[in-house]
């Protein structure tokens, strides 16, 4: 039976409130058969859906396409560009949960014979402003008139703080606190808090500097150690996999596990999308106002997420691609994470 492993869950596009909201949103994903071997350069079927509420939610939005992989067996398309009868701009986002639901032909038809769904974790400010409250004036904390000639007004919730004039020069800046008085970008627990989940009292942390700038993924011995997690908290199953079949302590995987931050022992090497959280959320790609407060490289970081045989996932901290590396290469920055 094939199979596709998600990449990176879902990558959001985000634009100012008075710019024109991008109408799509990237994604990525990597295919492979029965037998593990990614299926490269060959068109594959796809039908995404965006379910409103819960995985087996109402369908507001349905598209098929049919994008070719890479070498690599990477798949790479925009939400919101394919084959549909429904309008993606439509979308109430503020009315969500939200979830992605792919289904998948190997083999470039309709004959879907694979299904995965996950639930979209975070929506564009721009996007989520195009379609909450009244009107047609940009949304801020005291927008221009509407249609109907009224101020459009947008209240901070609880824990939510707007601030800025909206302006190139002082944009909005949408922030938030916790119940449990916690932040992005906050110092916490030996390390750098850079996502919260929905109470905000629990999430992940990342190192405040950087365990390695030279070091390879691998122990030198090409295999494959199953480590394919790329969402969120897989990282450290990734890890525990990967120094299962590795051996010493002088590879990305077994620094992270065996390193001791502020008292805690229990780092491991993150994922890709651990990865990308770091980047948006705490990094050079920061879209929260917070600037490169993990002090990143511009350089490549190895995750623990796995390729094939002899390659893993890289993030580049200089512009925010995603790529796939040797695992023996030596020349990729390290930063451990930890979940509380």
């Amino acid at each position: 039976m094939n199979k596709i492993y998600t990449l990176l869950s879902v990558l959001l596009l985000t634009a100012s409130a008075f710019a024109q909201s991008p109408e799509m949103m990237s994604y990525q994903a990597i295919v492979r058969d029965g037998s593990d071997a990614l299926i490269t350069n060959q068109t594959v079927g796809l039908q995404i859906s965006i379910l409103q509420n819960s995985i087996s939610g109402t369908a507001v939005y349905v598209e098929t396409q049919t994008p070719t992989s890479n070498i690599n067996g990477l798949l790479t398309f925009e939400i919101g560009t394919g084959t549909t009868t429904d309008d993606f701009s439509t979308i109430d986002w503020s009315a969500g949960p939200y979830f992605i639901k792919t289904e998948t032909d190997p083999t470039g038809g309709t004959t879907y014979t694979i299904t995965g769904t996950s639930q979209l974790m975070s929506v564009p400010f721009a996007l989520y402003a195009k379609t909450s409250g009244n009107g047609e004036g940009p949304i801020g904390p005291q927008g221009p008139a509407g249609a109907n000639g009224q101020g459009r007004v947008t209240s901070a919730g609880t824990g939510i703080s707007v601030t800025g004039a909206g302006t190139v020069a002082s944009p909005y800046i949408v922030s938030t606190t916790s119940a449990c008085g916690l932040s992005i970008g906050q110092a916490y627990q030996g390390g750098i808090i850079f996502y919260l989940d929905r109470s905000g009292c629990h999430g992940l942390i990342s190192a405040q500097t950087d365990q390695d700038s030279g070091i390879p993924w691998n122990d030198g011995t090409f295999i494959n150690t199953k480590a394919y997690g790329s969402g969120l908290f897989e990282g450290q199953y990734n890890t525990r996999m990967i120094n299962f079949f590795q051996t010493g302590s002088s590879f990305a995987a077994a620094i992270c596990e065996d390193l001791v931050l502020g008292g805690y022992d229990d780092w491991y090497l993150p994922s890709i999308e651990e990865l990308n959280k770091m980047y948006q959320n705490i990094g050079q790609g920061n879209t929260l106002g917070l600037g490169n407060v993990g002090g990143f490289a511009f350089k490549y970081y190895w995750s623990s997420t796995e390729a094939d045989e002899y390659r893993a996932w890289l993030k580049n901290f200089n512009g925010g691609l995603s790529s796939i590396g040797l695992k023996n290469q030596t020349s990729y920055n390290l930063r451990a994470v930890r979940a509380f």
